[in-house]
């Protein structure tokens, strides 16, 4: 008599194919949405196809950046709201791109999680969509991998990959010269940096996420939390076009003001900054008062409410500001441009009203 052989299968061993082919056929509208000139495509190909010339460049340079949301997902997955961790995701690609000049064409994804939950995952990709329409660029292509044994269940974790491109004239930073003025753009809130610190003053507290935020009562905590990064694509473009008075940006993320600014410098400048010119947000007060943070932390840890940085130069500075206004943003005079000797880059002047 014999016996058929009791073989396994990749469902048993954890990886569900079928799971993978409802989550594409789920997330389809949403990819659509974000099509734009020199992208056309479908999803479901080996690789993503984008026209430079249907975009209309004419001597291109191409901009690359890939990021990730830290722990900040934690958060999504313990109060199982998945509707925004997506847009943090592009964000933080594409504001690494805009502060090089660069007009963000397309964008893939990444999504590892132990068990693919087809509904939850599909909901993370909408949010990638919708940061995608923000930035003005097309959700290209991703991939999904079901990692049984790697994740705890329910957990995922997501990176993401963008390029754009700049004509070759107009790559940043351009010329920057003592006395250039530095503007600030409001953030959103925490953004996508700081979380592990941000968590951990949480669990202090003795908070869950539902309980109402201290610092906006009206919004539970995770959900005041995971406000998303604000994407400043499209007024920066607006600004850039309208003027060239724009010598500089910088995306303040890791690190805060004294590792970002001096990126987008020469060696031998530094900035000084006011801190009393920064309305601090009413989050980023909870945050130090509740974990004891000295301000150098905060500065550190925290965009303290400045997501984004314009150097301008001194004489065209009336100028950028109003381009800046007139495509919708709030930019507020928080110091100058100043000659650096060996040593400290960023100066501060006065304190954040904590």
């Amino acid at each position: 008599m014999q016996h058929k052989p009791s073989g396994l299968t990749y469902a048993e061993a954890g990886v569900d194919i079928d799971a993978g082919n409802r989550l594409v056929d789920l997330i389809r509208p949403a990819v659509r949405a974000t099509r734009r000139p020199g992208a056309d495509g479908e999803i479901g190909g080996f690789g993503g196809v984008f026209d430079l010339k249907a975009a209309g460049f004419a001597d291109p340079l191409l901009v690359a950046a890939n990021d990730g949301v830290g722990t900040k997902v934690k958060i999504a997955i313990e109060s199982g709201r998945h509707e925004t961790i997506g847009v943090d995701l592009v964000a933080m690609c594409v504001n690494d791109l805009i502060v090089q000049g660069a007009e963000p064409l397309f964008f893939l994804d990444y999504y590892a999680t132990g068990k693919l939950a087809p509904e939850a995952a599909a909901s993370v990709v909408r949010g990638i969509a919708k940061g995608c329409e923000i930035a003005g660029c097309a959700l290209l292509g991703g991939e999904t991998a079901e990692m049984p044994g790697l994740y705890a269940e329910g957990d995922y974790d997501l990176a993401g990959f963008a390029v754009g491109a700049v004509e070759r004239s107009g790559l940043l930073p351009r010329q920057v010269a003592a006395g250039d003025i530095v503007f600030g753009l409001p953030s959103s809130g925490v953004h996508s940096n700081g979380f592990s610190l941000v968590r951990r003053i949480v669990a202090r507290a003795g908070l869950g996420w539902d309980a109402p935020a201290p610092f906006e009562p009206a919004r539970g905590l995770a959900e005041a939390l995971l406000e998303p990064t604000r994407i400043y694509v499209k007024p920066l473009l607006a600004a850039l076009k309208a003027t060239d008075k724009i010598a500089a940006l910088a995306h303040i993320t890791g690190g805060g003001f004294p590792d970002n600014l001096p990126r987008v410098l020469p060696k031998s400048l530094g900035v000084t900054l006011d801190l009393a010119a920064i309305p601090l947000p009413d989050v980023f007060r909870w945050l130090a008062q509740a974990g004891g943070l000295a301000q150098s932390e905060m500065l550190r840890t925290f965009n303290c409410g400045i997501g984004m940085v314009v150097v301008a130069s001194r004489q065209g500075a009336g100028e950028a500001e109003a381009a800046l206004r007139a495509a919708g943003e709030s930019p507020m005079k928080i110091g100058e441009i100043v000659g650096a000797a060996d040593g400290e880059r960023v100066l501060i002047n006065g304190a954040l009203r904590l």
